[in-house]
């Protein structure tokens, strides 16, 4: 679980809610013909900018902004090296039943265990992680559309609203409800935008981005592993994905090894 998303969308949430509550009464903010046009209407507009599959998709990936995880470089780079000075004093049929904690790294060590060139291994791997790519960037697209959409449905309803107070001037009830739907749309599309919508776009760009770089170290490893490159060759290699801090006390302590 990604605390990071999560606290941030229900603090956003919790404070906009205490601010209300804090004011006149709650109930005078729910108005369903806004939430119909902001939330309904937004999602209808995205749907048409692209496909059903691609749409239904996004929904899921969303997913992957609360839940989703990658290992700590670190500890994978430690697997990696492990893994090398198995093959390297064993085999590559030594690392078969090794318990791998990525799949995408356990498949590329199958194909490693199967004798397949490095060639088909390296553009396996690599078509598999330009399609992870894929997905990841379409569930962000349809986020950024959503967050696009959605202030203009609320002016949309702001508009509708208007047009309702302006038409029906010598009715002094209506005059409040459709000042409601005015207002509440120009919010509600505020609220789905800026803190729905963008940060989910964001924190799935970011998770495309790590994502991508995890997959470029493991393709990295598996390639020298096949070859049989020595194991402290294989750390020194791959501690160049570490953030400059760590990677020199990486470099050092391999170096003692």
């Amino acid at each position: 679980m990604d605390l990071a998303t999560l606290i941030g969308l229900l603090g956003a949430l919790g404070i906009i809610g205490s601010a209300v509550a804090l004011g006149a009464s709650p109930s005078v903010f729910m108005n369903v013909p806004s939430l119909l046009i902001v939330i309904g209407g937004s999602l209808l507009v995205v749907l048409a900018k692209f496909s059903l599959a691609q749409f239904l998709g996004a929904i899921k990936v969303a997913g992957r902004a609360f839940k989703f995880r990658l290992p700590d470089i670190e500890a994978s780079i430690a697997e990696l090296v492990n893994l090398s000075t198995i093959a390297r004093k064993q085999g590559l049929l030594a690392l078969e039943g090794q318990d791998i904690s990525n799949p995408f790294l356990k498949n590329g060590i199958q194909l490693l265990i199967d004798g397949h060139p490095q060639e088909t291994v390296r553009a396996i791997l690599e078509k598999e992680r330009v399609l992870t790519l894929d997905r990841n960037r379409w569930g962000a697209k349809v986020f950024t559309a959503l967050g696009d959409v959605g202030p203009a449905m609320g002016m949309i309803g702001t508009l509708i609203g208007l047009v309702q107070m302006l038409s029906n001037m010598e009715d002094p009830k209506s005059i409040g409800p459709a000042m409601a739907v005015a207002l509440l749309t120009t919010l509600y599309g505020a609220m789905l935008a800026t803190m729905i919508c963008i940060p989910i776009a964001d924190k799935l760009s970011l998770r495309m981005t790590e994502e991508a770089r995890m997959q470029s170290l493991w393709i990295d490893a598996i390639l020298a592993i096949q070859e049989g490159t020595n194991p402290r060759i294989v750390e020194q290699l791959l501690s160049s994905y570490l953030p400059p801090n760590k990677r020199d006390k990486a470099n050092d302590e391999a170096a003692e090894r």
